[in-house]
């Protein structure tokens, strides 16, 4: 609809009202164009429907207000404070549209619905956050029809000036450490940081100069949980390596025989969905195949490579294996487990030496699987490292897991129950004082934070930001980088020692709204890639 809006202007009755996605296209093929620019672009031609990407921010709090009561008939009643009208009221903590925001109160029909007042609740700013320009990005996207090249430019050497503080990965609790709070200048080539600070000598060669007004450089971040490089539009089957059949529901090709599925088989490179991950500070792309039980092993991987043979495109070849277990209609729970109890205990391999990730939501399910745990270990004599996937209901057995040293990955950071499974949800603040990352870290677990849609991905550091921001200050800023990148490939069982690839960010820090992702130092890919 954004490319078209001189024709939207034209229809009777006045200019139309769109709903709009903030992100989630490339779902499917008619959406495949879609633009995190589109409202931007259509209320710059009076078509008023997401104000990180540069729409007016009283637009867009009109986009959920006002706008949408208006369209369906009901202005007389409902998206505007005013006598009369009905009182479905929210008061917020801090600007709604800031990354801290939460709400203190919701009134429905002037009935108030949160007790507790004002006691999980994180305070921010009070104004709208200030956001980056992007101007030529929103330019790109329509002069490119929706498919704008998002490839980088990669430079041998580049100066970074006005640098405000540099986190690399290294020693510590959570493996990663403040290098430097001020860092000022930060030299880097052929991916790899050369000078700190006194960089004068270096600024003298053949140089790219990136100014970051006051921005920060961090490790790149890790993704796990959407199946990058295997899908490129999710409901079409063309675009995507398809489904690991089920061993279950019987009726294998023989040629298979025993064999487990490897995400690296799949991979494809260059896509839209990759990219815009790059572009988002994903600098390691962590992806299992998609089934329903059992899913394969997973592979580690740059999104920044153009193709597979490009050296170093792939990290670590088979990172895990992963199995799924869940209230399925067509195979029972108790099925599911007895299989795995033949997979592990059977003789098909060491299973200690690999990483087991079950994605699994159930607090019930979890406890099955840990008396499973230990049932191989008295079995074997060997350790079994497992690691709960998604662990909606985590937060009612956080001892238990703690004890058993399973590692915990959260893809709903800000949980709903879509499902049975997941009912029992720990909401996070303002209901409940913990969140489904600050309770299992609190009990000693390892916590990673995945997300489950390739749309969200480039949005990663939103997810861990919120985290850090609503903890009430029990999590600092390596433990917040920790969450998607060390605690993750230690929940995954990543053993090799990651490359140190940076992502530079300019006009604030990588958890704020006000920062935008402007280069990556990849000493993975032996570059610096500039989106500049």
């Amino acid at each position: 609809m954004y490319l078209i809006p001189g024709l939207l202007k034209q229809t009777w009755g006045g200019t139309l009202a769109i709903a709009l996605f903030a992100s989630n296209f490339h779902k499917k093929r008619e959406a495949f164009r879609g633009s995190k620019f589109a409202p931007r672009v259509l209320a710059e031609h009076v078509v008023m429907k997401a104000h990180y990407y540069g729409l007016d921010p009283a637009l867009a709090l009109l986009s959920v207000t006002y706008t949408p009561a208006t369209a369906m008939g009901m202005g007389h009643r409902i998206g505007m404070l005013k006598p009369g009208y009905d009182a479905d009221v929210l008061i917020w903590s801090s600007h709604p549209l800031s990354l801290t925001v939460t709400p203190t109160q919701v009134y429905i029909d002037g009935i108030s619905q949160l007790s507790l007042l004002g006691q999980y609740v994180a305070k921010g700013p009070t104004t709208p956050p200030r956001t980056p320009n992007f101007d030529s990005e929103k330019v790109a996207a329509v002069s490119h029809k929706g498919i704008p090249p998002l490839e980088p430019w990669s430079v041998k050497g580049a100066l970074f000036m006005d640098v405000s503080g540099l986190y690399m990965r290294g020693e510590g609790s959570s493996g990663v450490m403040r290098v430097s709070e001020q860092a000022g200048s930060v030299g880097v080539e052929g991916g790899r940081v050369v000078c700190v600070g006194q960089c004068s000598d270096f600024a003298e060669g053949a140089v790219d100069i990136i100014d970051l007004e006051a921005g920060t450089i961090t490790p790149g971040l890790t993704s796990f949980g959407a199946p990058l490089g295997l899908v490129e539009i999710r409901l079409e089957p063309s675009t995507k390596d398809g489904r690991v059949q089920n061993p279950l529901d019987g009726d294998l090709p023989t040629v298979l025989g025993d064999t487990i599925m490897r995400a690296q088989d799949g991979l494809m490179f260059g896509g839209q969905n990759l990219l815009l991950a790059y572009r988002g500070g994903i600098t390691t792309a962590i992806t299992a195949p998609s089934g329903t039980f059992l899913h394969g092993t997973s592979t580690a991987f740059s999104p920044g490579a153009a193709h597979a043979r490009v050296e170093n495109a792939s990290i670590v070849d088979k990172v895990a294996l992963h199995v799924a277990v869940s209230m399925s209609p067509k195979v029972g729970v108790s099925t599911q487990v007895a299989a795995l109890r033949n997979m592990l205990c059977g003789e098909r391999g060491d299973k200690g030496k690999t990483t087991f990730v079950v994605n699994v939501e159930s607090a019930d399910i979890m406890a099955t699987l840990l008396r499973l745990k230990d049932e191989y270990e008295a079995y074997s004599g060997r350790e079994l490292h497992m690691t709960f996937a998604g662990a909606t209901e985590a937060h009612f057995l956080v001892h238990v897991i703690a004890k058993a040293g399973v590692s915990v990955i959260v893809s709903q950071s800000k949980p709903y129950p879509s499902t049975w499974e997941q009912w029992r949800i720990l909401t996070g603040p303002p209901i409940t004082r913990e969140s489904l990352v600050t309770a299992p870290l609190k009990a000693g677990i390892n916590v990673a934070i995945g997300v489950a849609d390739e749309h969200n991905v480039w949005h990663t550091r939103f997810e861990v930001g919120w985290s850090l921001l609503t903890s009430n200050s029990y999590i600092d800023h390596t433990t917040a980088l920790a969450l998607a990148t060390t605690n993750l490939e230690k929940a995954l069982g990543v053993q090799r020692e990651m490359p140190q690839d940076l992502v530079a960010y300019r006009g604030g820090d990588i958890f704020e709204f006000e920062a935008k992702v402007v280069g990556v130092i990849s000493e993975t890919l032996g570059r610096t890639d500039l989106f500049v």
